[in-house]
């Protein structure tokens, strides 16, 4: 039953103009980045600076790529996740969802997975696109699957924590705005006590637990951290609806 809402929400997604949209927005700025990023690459490395202190192209171009997908993600993911179970409520079709053969964990897995795939696309893409510099340059495998794998993880927590405020009101702009605040709060949280590595704000901030991804290294510390904030937000969603369909 799960496979069938996965279906079912990608071809809501694809059917959708805003779904196309964002898509070849974030295509468009990615590719364009990745223009840019080859031309100060050649720029910068022409030998301004000693051979020493020169760095890789993979790390150059590809540490920026997926440094701002981090960013652009935050924004396009609340727009998202906006309609995904708040329409449902809007449009008092929940009742229908509710009475149908299959449990509230699946109707929410299958739109957390429904919407992780299309989002996945954007990831192939990246990784597709800064492999073609492998035609020129010998570049670093694993740092591309490292920072593929981590932006995987990290659109996963982006997902399940909208799905969740989507399920909380029958506005989805409400819930696209309350997603974005969340998503930056969290983001940002560890960024202004970098100083004092232990406090709790560094444990919980999104953009900490990256950033070791980032680097081209995959902690398992980070990998649970992700997990985790994935699923807790998950299981919120599906008490928030079951407590709905208890209410009737």
């Amino acid at each position: 039953m799960i496979f069938n809402i996965v279906r079912k929400e990608l071809k809501s997604i694809f059917a959708s103009p805003m779904g196309w949209i964002i898509l070849a927005l974030l295509m468009f700025g990615f590719g364009t980045q990745y223009l840019s990023g080859m031309d100060n690459y050649f720029q910068v490395m022409s030998g301004a600076i000693r051979p020493a202190e020169r760095v890789g192209v993979t790390i150059f171009v590809g540490g920026q790529i997926y440094g701002n997908a981090a960013f652009l993600m935050s924004f396009a993911i609340p727009i998202l996740t906006m309609k995904l179970i708040s329409e449902e409520r809007r449009g008092m079709t929940l009742p229908f969802l509710f009475s149908a053969p299959m449990s509230i964990s699946e109707i929410v897995i299958g739109k957390f997975l429904g919407l992780l795939i299309f989002l996945g696309i954007l990831v192939v893409y990246i990784f597709l696109m800064l492999s073609t510099m492998n035609i020129w340059a010998d570049i670093d495998f694993g740092y591309l699957l490292a920072n593929s794998f981590g932006l995987i993880l990290l659109i996963s927590s982006f997902v399940a924590l909208g799905t969740f405020f989507s399920s909380l009101t029958s506005q989805p702009i409400i819930s696209a705005v309350l997603s974005f605040i969340a998503l930056i709060a969290l983001m940002m949280a560890g960024r202004y006590y970098a100083s004092a590595p232990d406090h709790w704000f560094n444990h919980i901030s999104l953009l900490k637990h990256y950033q070791s991804f980032s680097k081209g290294i995959i902690d398992s510390a980070d990998i649970v951290y992700f997990l985790l904030f994935t699923l807790t937000f998950l299981l919120l969603t599906i008490r928030r609806l079951d407590s709905d369909r208890l209410r009737g």
